[in-house]
């Protein structure tokens, strides 16, 4: 029986995939494993049994990953379960930009009372007008799931579209339109575009990337849209831009104290995600892997951990192994089992940085001592016996 805790509120239709073998509770330091969308884990103490996180959503930020590595524990997130929901807002950001929408609709608010307001329209109108978004260039920085779909649905609507993404997966480029002309650098992409829509994971090295030095070459008069997270933006640079000129439109889904009211920012309450569609597909996504993870050790869009995949058991025992990523680890849990007469029909190993995860499927049954030998070595996290 695993227990599983949900610090928010998840979907019905994840939690409905949960079996007769799962316990929900209500405290996360009795659980297994744990459920979550914004709460923060960083404050809370992780507890011996905790094997693995989910985060319903892409951004991880509320999780302490090496913390959570240390201890053994497998953080999950889930990539491209909300793309789509994102992709309409950028949308919706790009013509809220390049059409005064806002202003419009609230100077219609502000004169209900005005008795000839349909007259009064035609004249005020003028005001509020705009540009259109076909043939001007928009650039997309970063081509994952969220990137590739703006940019696919941007070219569609007659834009022509600049990616730059010099990590970009395999999948990723086989989703990617022909027709999206690749750049060679972020200066390159922010000097040609009228619009620039950022979709990069945070990261200390991406920090306030969008900062003076990149404002500076952008056309005078251009558009940015982030529906990524705040910290890759420098507000101050930003904010600056927009009272020179340099920037007309700042669209952001993270409204902070420092932009929020500012002239030129349109500032969205994040609602990237918050449709009844991208939390059942998160929920959907996080409660398969982590379900996955528990019953067959099964690692899939691990942030910490390397994916690893033996798919389901069919021998005696299978082990899994967190450990730090080290010389000679591999051939101690071998050397181990094979000192135990214990044959290794099939196994996996991999790395991510300091982590690393092995799966090893075994025709005999583990002894309590040799589990104990295996966990004494120097540098293992933890183990744990799938079956």
């Amino acid at each position: 029986m695993f227990k599983v805790n949900c610090l928010n509120p998840i979907a019905n239709v994840g939690l409905d995939l949960l079996t007769a073998d799962y316990e929900k509770v209500d405290n996360f330091s009795d659980a297994d494993a744990a459920l979550v969308r914004s709460a923060s884990v960083h404050e809370l103490d992780l507890p011996k049994s905790m094997l693995a996180i989910a985060r319903a959503g892409a951004g991880v930020n509320n999780i302490p990953l090496d913390k959570c590595a240390e201890n053994g524990i497998v953080v999950f997130n889930t990539p491209g379960a909300n793309a789509n929901g994102v992709k309409e807002l950028v949308i919706a950001g790009l013509m809220l930009a390049a059409r005064d929408i806002m202003g419009g609709v609230n100077w219609v608010t502000a004169s209900k009372e005005e008795p000839e307001l349909a007259k009064v329209v035609e004249k005020a109108k003028a005001k509020f007008a705009g540009t259109e978004i076909k043939g001007k260039k928009l650039g997309v920085i970063g081509l994952g799931a969220i990137g590739v779909l703006v940019a696919n649905a941007a070219y569609a609507l007659d834009m022509e579209v600049i990616g730059y993404d010099p990590f970009i997966s395999v999948e990723a480029a086989w989703k990617l339109s022909r027709n999206i002309k690749p750049g060679k650098s972020l200066e390159e992409v922010c000097r040609e575009c009228d619009y620039l829509s950022v979709h990069v994971p945070a990261f200390d090295k991406t920090k306030g990337m969008i900062n003076k030095d990149v404002l500076d070459v952008m056309k005078d008069g251009a558009v940015v849209l982030n529906f990524s997270r705040d910290s890759l933006i420098n507000d101050e640079d930003m904010i600056a831009a927009l009272k020179s000129g340099k920037v007309r439109k700042y669209v952001t889904d993270f409204p902070n104290n420092k932009v929020a009211g500012v002239d030129g920012v349109v500032a969205i309450p994040h609602l990237g995600a918050s449709t009844n569609e991208s939390e059942d597909n998160c929920a959907i996504m996080a409660v398969n892997q982590l379900m996955d993870f528990l019953e067959n050790g099964n690692i899939k869009n691990s942030v910490n951990y390397p994916d690893c995949d033996l798919g389901v058991c069919n021998y005696t025992n299978r082990i899994a192994i967190n450990y730090r990523n080290k010389p000679n680890m591999l051939s101690q849990f071998t050397t181990a089992l094979a000192g135990a007469n214990i044959n290794i029909p099939d196994m996996i190993n991999k790395s991510k940085g300091e982590w690393a995860y092995c799966m090893l499927d075994v025709e005999a049954p583990l002894s309590a001592d040799l589990i104990k030998k295996i966990e004494g070595t120097d540098g293992v996290l933890k183990v744990r016996v799938i079956r």
